[in-house]
């Protein structure tokens, strides 16, 4: 039986690239008007590293600059992105809420495990109601590794969970379901890759394919 179905929010929740690229524009018009950027804003780059904790996310764009000046890009952008999701600009994937009511009307729980900041899923969170379904939301802020397998470690220890998936788009998502002998499940969404999921125990197109996995793995006893 499954117990718990772990999610990430970017990419797999959450249509981040809705708000991304106008958010990161923000951020670099500004460092802009800093005199710290004067290229494009490398959007392609960060779609690469999509998924990362973000203080590795400005080592990646801002190689050449101070730590000072990361941390001060990481606090604006975190501000923009909060914004532009309580003005509605962002959305979710299809079918959430109605696989999140299937679960626990089948009573599997959810919880939510990211990379992002803690103010960041928490607007989310909010804008969109998710409590309604979801038992409680884990930021990478909440341990000292920002290591997404350690994370998943954190919320399976609270609850006592047994048997679960995690159910997510990047690498990062497959390898902490792996590292605790839980079901990997991969989301061919926006910004996954294809020798990712290539890792993932099964591999769907839409949210509400969870259902069937659901169902198929909870009558026939294989976890």
């Amino acid at each position: 039986m499954l117990q718990s179905l772990i999610f990430d929010m970017d990419g797999t929740l959450f249509q981040t690239d809705k708000i991304l690229e106008m958010s990161l524009d923000d951020t670099f018009n500004h460092l802009r008007t800093l005199n710290q950027w004067d290229t494009s804003t490398p959007i392609d780059k960060y779609r690469e590293i999509m998924g990362v904790p973000l203080p590795k996310v400005w080592e990646a764009l801002l190689p050449t600059h101070s730590d000072e000046i990361r941390k001060y890009t990481d606090d604006y952008f975190l501000k923009r992105l909060v914004e532009n999701i309580r003005n509605g600009k962002g959305a979710l994937y299809p079918n959430v809420k109605e696989i999140f009511s299937f679960l626990k009307e089948n009573n599997c729980s959810v919880y939510i495990a990211s990379n992002g900041l803690k103010e960041y899923l928490e607007a989310i969170v909010d804008y969109y109601e998710l409590n309604n379904w979801v038992t409680e939301t884990f930021s990478i802020q909440q341990i000292q590794t920002l290591d997404k397998g350690d994370l998943v470690k954190t919320i399976i220890k609270k609850y006592d969970i047994k048997s679960a998936a995690v159910v997510g788009d990047r690498l990062s998502d497959i390898n902490a379901a792996k590292d605790n002998n839980l079901l990997a499940v991969g989301c061919n969404f926006d910004f996954a890759q294809a020798d990712e999921l290539a890792q993932a125990d099964v591999v769907i197109d839409d949210l509400i394919e969870l259902k069937t996995i659901v169902l198929k793995i909870n009558n026939s006893s294989l976890i």
